[in-house]
């Protein structure tokens, strides 16, 4: 993640409500045009919070980024001026953004608290350079071996590394049940 800088004085956080699908253009747009609508000092950061997610389709690992909070996208704004009162220019350039639907709390958006902006920024660290996968385990969970020397074996999950993406599952070989560690991708549950 970026290191962060010193917002100007009178900026706070709000949360922007986009069309489904539409938060990268909304995003880009307004990092590309702030600086020629004159609006560098009023808008400072605009984030759009993504995880990694990896999932095995036909025996093939895919990736793919995900959105954290779908349909919304952080702004961090001079959005009211001394006087308490909207600041007309950068509010009608944000709610004109092709895709926006509004700033969540209407015409009178109160910004986010620091605590919902410091869990935000604790979730894409969290988030960074890390792969997720789509489908969570938990411990005792059946599952079928996909991928590797014991594809197609059925086993129990004794552990789950995360931090991995790893798994330690008993498998029954020749009678006896043995830990083999697995990647969240070679594995499925065997209701799927």
């Amino acid at each position: 993640m970026p290191a962060q800088t010193t917002a100007p004085a009178g900026t706070q956080w709000f949360a922007l409500h986009t069309l489904s699908g539409q938060e990268n253009k909304v995003k880009n747009y307004i990092e590309k045009f702030k600086k020629a609508e004159e609006l560098s000092d009023d808008i400072f950061e605009i984030l759009l919070p993504t995880e990694v997610v990896s999932e095995v389709k036909n025996g093939k690992k895919s990736t793919k980024v995900r959105k954290l909070y779908p349909g919304y996208v952080f702004i961090q704004m001079k959005l009211y001026g001394e006087d308490g009162k909207v600041v007309n220019k950068p509010w009608y350039f944000v709610k004109e953004v092709a895709g926006v639907i509004g700033f969540v709390g209407g015409d009178r958006p109160a910004a986010l608290r620091q605590s919902e902006i410091d869990e935000i920024h604790a979730r894409i660290e969290a988030a960074n350079g890390k792969e997720v996968p789509k489908i969570q385990y938990t411990v005792g969970e059946e599952v079928k071996i996909t991928d590797g020397a014991f594809a197609s074996l059925t086993g129990r999950i004794d552990e789950i590394d995360p931090d991995r993406g790893k798994l330690k599952v008993s498998v029954s070989i020749f009678g006896r049940f043995t830990p083999v560690e697995l990647e969240y991708w070679q594995v499925q549950r065997t209701t799927e």
